[in-house]
């Protein structure tokens, strides 16, 4: 199933959102974390009216999701100008993950800072990822990307602190929207991988995405830009930022997360 599809087969009965994801969107044990924060955002825009576009995303990664997602989502406050909404996604009756939306539509303001991506240099042979059973991710098959930039995984690099741009795109016939910048943002591996030398296991903790723009339907779903640094690193723990650009170059989101990476 492409990316759309699963979200639009997410289903209330009774209350409770719930959509059986195939094995293809899964990471490791647990359902990919971007498709996760992507089924909350739709079961919370059921509650958000559509004016009042998704300005930040916070996910907490409790534990591991099966195939067979269940979710419920509440408004928290409706304000003025911002709407504040909770999704829930349970495992087994227990919490799995933890997603508030934050959707406010825009004021008038003097501030206006254009975010900027980090300055690279892009390798003269750009590196495709390509998917391997048995080795990626298994929702990796659904996204096409290459480094730009960067050390890849495993190579042991003492580059510090790690950066990488990506080139990702995303294999969906739907219009692109505030779910697939969902999406493409959580596609790439975190940068710690390359300071390692074999392969070791890894997860996310918490996530944070800020929308820095209200339209995306007239945007690609290929040729879009991760520019991505590992800020810090320590007992395990990692945080990773990163700059989302559209295929035109523009700065359409930023991302924060906190990585766990055994080894």
């Amino acid at each position: 199933m492409q990316f759309s599809q699963v979200l639009d087969s997410l289903a209330l009965q009774n209350g409770v959102w719930s959509a059986a994801v195939p094995v293809d969107w899964m990471q490791g044990r647990s359902v990919f974390g971007g498709l996760q924060s992507a089924l909350a955002l739709r079961a919370m825009r059921a509650l958000v009216p559509a004016d009042f576009p998704l300005r930040a995303l916070q996910t907490t990664f409790v534990a591991p999701v099966s195939g067979t997602v269940a979710l419920s989502a509440q408004v928290l406050r409706t304000g003025k100008s911002v709407v504040h909404a909770e999704a829930r996604i349970t495992d087994g009756g227990q919490t799995a993950a933890i997603v508030i939306g934050v959707f406010g539509r825009a004021r008038a303001s003097q501030v206006e800072v254009i975010a900027r991506p980090l300055d690279v240099n892009v390798l003269e042979s750009p590196v495709e990822a390509p998917f391997i059973p048995g080795v990626s991710p298994s929702f990796v098959q659904h996204f096409k990307m290459r480094w730009l930039s960067g050390a890849l995984p495993f190579t042991g690099s003492r580059v510090v602190p790690p950066r990488a741009t990506f080139e990702v795109g995303i294999d969906d016939p739907a219009p692109a929207n505030e779910a697939h910048v969902v999406a493409i943002a959580d596609s790439i591996p975190p940068l710690a991988l390359s300071m390692l030398t074999a392969f070791a296991p890894g997860s996310s903790v918490t996530w944070t995405l800020e929308l820095l723009t209200e339209r995306f339907d007239a945007l690609a779903l290929a040729g879009w830009r991760v520019h991505a640094e590992l800020r810090a690193g320590r007992d395990g723990y990692t945080s990773q930022s990163a700059v989302v650009c559209g295929p035109g170059g523009r700065a359409i989101a930023l991302s924060q997360q906190t990585m766990m990476v055994f080894g």
